[in-house]
């Protein structure tokens, strides 16, 4: 790469600089390389549109604590609430290993 390339890419990535931007590469499925730069397109931008998108997708990513107690509520929505089952299993001693 000639010094003249490599000074065009420096003024233009200090161009994004100015502007907020940053370059950067990420790896992801081929089908869904249009769907990445739609959405780097998108945030991007300083729009409401962009803060709200950013908003969600970190809240959708970071997710949100699980509420305590949440076993036993899906355990007494479950169908089998009631239906009389049998759990028990025969107690055995298992087996003699000779060590």
């Amino acid at each position: 790469m000639g010094s003249s390339q490599k000074r065009a890419i420096q003024n233009y990535r200090s161009r994004l600089g100015k502007r907020g931007l940053a370059r950067f590469e990420v790896l992801g499925r081929d089908a869904d390389r249009d769907l990445i730069r739609s959405f780097a397109r998108r945030l991007s931008e300083d729009t409401p549109e962009a803060l709200e998108l950013r908003a969600a997708v970190s809240k959708s990513i970071a997710g949100e604590p699980p509420k305590p107690g949440g076993i036993l509520a899906a355990l007494r929505r479950s169908p089998l609430v009631g239906a009389d089952l049998d759990l028990s299993r025969p107690r055995e001693k298992g087996r003699k290993v000779d060590l």
